[in-house]
């Protein structure tokens, strides 16, 4: 296969400049200057900085001989492009790929750990110079595959090191599965990141549980997160037999003793087009998380544009009183809010829409509150055409207890998906959460090609949608059988997080 959008041998600025015509290609998420991008990796802020880096190809836009990216930010809004970080090693144990992990402290020593492959094991890499070059530890792997106790398959899975600082020593989580019974992440525990003991799995799945949803047969990227006396442990879900990635959920629960103890399980994202996120977590105890938003277009699509994979907006996780999360867009990001439109107080008729001509665009971000009566269907639609050819429908369905986004109208492109795949379709629906006084609140991002939702800052939806005219701009609201009250609509134009060229704001 060959990519004619080729652009290793040219500049960041350069690349983002023959691509920044894409109609396509969103404005104000994080995507690498050209090819391929999935998983986040390495999140840490250092010396006041944030530093992402991320699972890339930057030759093709597909997955193969996969690197890190690396891009740094002041603001957590806008990037610069910093130079690929790693890169696989001709003869080594990275040698066909370096994939995901994470990034630490170490008593001022900038480290990463991260999965060479193949086969799978542990790698390590420092930084002596503000994390600008990295340094292959000389005797990688550190961990050299699964323990011999534990049938990874083969070849086996095991991958994703996630490690944190606990008590005056290193704990490390691993994503694998054991044959024939179900995804696992195991623990393990290191005086000096070098060395590791490993501990017992700290959670193992049942392949063949079903309810409150299937978790497939291989667990990936996991993340933990402590909040005083509860824990949260995030891991993303794959079917081994077809490879497919299913979705990200998360564990609510106990951690203590090196022992976790989980009480309920939760998707993170409905929108079926997230996966593999990770979480940073600021010295003030905050966390934020990105997660990857997968392309929901054939590869042959992928190719011809130059690029794949985008980076979601930043969200602030906190834990609620019910012990679910409580996910919100971090608030950083309302510097990117321009032009502004509100409506108060409008009541849509039973079967009424509404089109709002000052708010539409395809760069925005839309915070709605609805008060809704009981059985009501209603919602949101955004990149209309004025015949309503093309449109994408957010669906609050009381009667049934679920919101959507309904995508069958996304696109006039015939090779879109417009649907989910089957082992995918728990994802279809979000159940509704209202909040105290009965209302919704929705907040929506437009990015072009990117819906981000968040419903009443606990239920999150992700999606790509692909329209092909230049006039699906339109933004309406709508009632299906029963009327609708909005109490505030506010809709903002976003401005771009790259300049006019196409590159980086700061770079």
């Amino acid at each position: 296969m060959t990519n004619k959008t080729s652009l290793s041998n040219v500049s960041s600025i350069q690349k983002r400049q023959r691509l920044a015509a894409d109609e396509q290609r969103p404005l104000f998420h994080f995507l690498p200057p050209a090819n391929w991008m999935n998983d986040p990796n390495g999140l840490i802020r250092w010396q006041g900085a944030y530093h992402l880096f991320y699972q890339h190809n930057p030759d093709n836009p597909w997955h193969e001989r996969i690197q890190w990216g690396h891009a740094v930010s002041h603001d957590l809004v806008h990037w610069q492009d910093c130079p690929v970080a790693l890169s696989p090693t001709e003869g080594g144990v990275d040698k066909d790929g370096i994939w995901s992990g994470c990034a630490v402290d170490n008593d001022g020593i900038p480290t990463l750990l991260y999965s060479g492959v193949y086969p799978q094991v542990v790698c390590l890499a420092t930084s002596d110079d503000g994390l600008r070059t990295w340094h292959k530890h000389a005797g990688n792997p550190i961990i050299a595959g699964p323990p011999p106790d534990i049938d990874a398959g083969s070849p086996w899975d095991f991958r994703d090191p996630f490690v944190w600082r606990e008590d005056g020593m290193w704990y490390m989580l691993m994503g694998t599965r054991i044959v024939n019974e179900g995804g696992t992440v195991l623990l393990y525990r290191s005086h000096d990141l070098l060395t590791w003991d490993y501990l017992h799995p700290l959670i193992q799945g049942d392949r063949n549980q079903m309810e409150p949803f299937w978790t497939g047969t291989i667990w990936e990227c996991p993340n933990l997160l402590t909040f005083e006396e509860q824990a949260v442990l995030i891991i993303s879900f794959q079917h081994h037999e077809t490879g497919k990635l299913l979705y990200t959920g998360y564990f609510t629960g106990t951690y203590q003793d090196q022992q976790f103890q989980p009480e309920s399980l939760h998707m993170l994202d409905y929108g079926g087009h997230f996966y593999a996120p990770q979480v940073l977590r600021e010295d003030n105890g905050r966390y934020l998380l990105w997660g990857w938003l997968w392309e929901g277009r054939p590869q042959e699509a992928w190719v011809q544009a130059g690029w794949a994979g985008v980076m979601t907006l930043p969200r602030e996780l906190t834990l609620r009183p019910d012990g679910k999360l409580s996910i919100t867009p971090a608030p950083q990001l309302q510097t990117l809010r321009r032009r502004h439109w509100q409506i108060q107080d409008v009541n849509i008729s039973a079967g009424e829409e509404i089109t709002l001509p000052e708010a539409a665009g395809d760069t925005l971000e839309i915070a709605a509150t609805f008060k809704p009566a009981a059985g009501a269907a209603f919602g949101l639609k955004v990149r209309c055409s004025p015949d309503g050819a093309e449109e994408t429908e957010i669906l609050c369905d009381l009667a049934h207890g679920f919101i959507t986004i309904e995508r069958e109208k996304s696109s006039l492109n015939p090779d879109v998906a417009h649907d989910l795949p089957p082992a995918q379709q728990v994802v279809r629906n979000a159940p509704i959460p209202l909040a105290e006084d009965g209302l919704i609140h929705l907040h929506l991002f437009v990015d072009r090609s990117v819906i981000e939702l968040f419903i009443n800052e606990e239920i999150t939806l992700s999606s790509r949608i692909y329209p092909t005219r230049p006039d699906s701009l339109e933004v309406r609201v709508f009632a299906h059988d029963v009327a609708v009250d909005v109490t505030t609509l506010d809709v903002w134009q976003m401005a771009s997080i790259w300049d006019g060229d196409g590159a980086s704001i700061s770079a």
